[in-house]
């Protein structure tokens, strides 16, 4: 099967030095771009994050300081990166929750605004945790039928990711999902926006989930004091609050967010 495009979608894998995404940093990245024609195209780089790499990191994806000592960092790489890129569409593994936040985050610190308003995502961790809840490797071995060869690295993990995709879409043809309140669809189609529509975290207003739409379609802080309050009510209640979250540790695709919030509430008055 190929995959029904009309612009290119391209499958990306990030190794990092940690898992916040306001601090750490991207060391490796594969971008495997299909084109609608079926073209397909493969790049890898590995980048110097300007900082240690924890030892416990590296035993994860065995990527040490050692081995990105001399290479280029993201902010001398973005502008290939996001040409590359380009317009196309992304998908990933677990990609929604880590590597697009991560990737927009580094884009933002290299003073890139990587566009993300007309793209689409793809998370296929998603896809398998709702059809049937199980990780990368336990993924391509049930999908595939293959043993997963160099779990963490990037390449490896990329290709793989792009596999258990199409494999999904023959699995799931006309296979019926039943959500949370009891509605019936079958959503797993050979469609890049459907597949957007069924992997994205619907709530999130940000990247990470800082910021959630509630049911009244009002964005809402999502975490401590404030959690479930409005973002707007908020900053009119205690304006100290906007300059807490600005200069926090916080990452600047959240900043940017609760800017526009800010701004959009004295537009008001």
């Amino acid at each position: 099967m190929e995959l029904n495009l009309n612009k290119p979608l391209i499958f990306f894998d990030i190794e990092s030095t940690g898992v916040n995404v306001g601090q750490d940093k991207i060391i490796e990245i594969c971008l495997y771009k299909v084109f609608p024609d079926g073209k397909k195209e493969i790049r890898t780089y590995r980048i110097n994050p300007e900082r240690h790499i924890p030892e416990e990191t590296t035993k994860i994806h065995g990527i040490s300081d050692e081995d990105v000592k001399d290479k280029p960092t993201f902010k001398q790489l973005a502008g290939e990166l996001n040409a590359f890129i380009g317009n196309a569409d992304l998908a990933g593994y677990n990609s929604n929750k880590f590597d697009v936040p991560l990737l927009v985050e580094e884009f933002l610190k290299a003073d890139i605004d990587f566009d993300i308003s007309n793209r689409r995502f793809v998370d296929v961790m998603n896809i398998f945790h709702k059809m049937e809840s199980r990780t990368l490797k336990a993924a391509y071995k049930f999908y595939c039928g293959k043993e997963l060869i160099n779990a963490h690295s990037a390449e490896a993990d990329t290709s793989a990711t792009y596999e258990i995709l199409l494999s999904q879409l023959d699995r799931y043809n006309g296979v019926e999902y039943e959500d949370r309140e009891g509605n019936k669809s079958v959503p797993v189609v050979n469609d890049i926006k459907a597949l957007h529509d069924f992997t994205k975290n619907s709530k999130w207003v940000d990247m990470v989930g800082h910021i959630v739409m509630n049911d009244k379609e009002q964005e809402c802080i999502n975490f401590g004091k404030y959690k479930g309050r409005a973002v707007e009510e908020i900053f009119q209640t205690d304006p100290s609050y906007f300059s807490w979250m600005m200069n926090a540790e916080f990452p600047l695709s959240t900043k940017k967010i609760i800017t526009e919030i800010k701004l959009r509430g004295f537009n008001k008055k």
